[in-house]
């Protein structure tokens, strides 16, 4: 699929947004008063966040790539 580089640069926004969401949800369950309760959850966020910083990378190398060309 061939995307330009407005749709990438929006979609990178809304990963941004989100990945800030996740890194706050970290901090919120590792502070709770007992956080080895929340560890599954603190797990799912952080591969979460891996993921989405993989995703942002090969966004930006997209980005880069189309800067180039035109």
């Amino acid at each position: 699929m061939e995307f330009d580089v407005s749709e990438l640069v929006e979609a990178k926004r809304q990963i941004d947004s989100t990945l800030h969401k996740l890194r706050e949800t970290v901090k919120t369950l590792k502070a709770k008063e007992n956080p080895n309760r929340y560890k599954s959850q603190i797990t799912l966020a952080k591969r979460r966040i891996e993921a989405f910083e993989i995703s942002v990378s090969l966004i930006e190398r997209e980005i880069n790539d189309l800067d180039k060309k035109s």
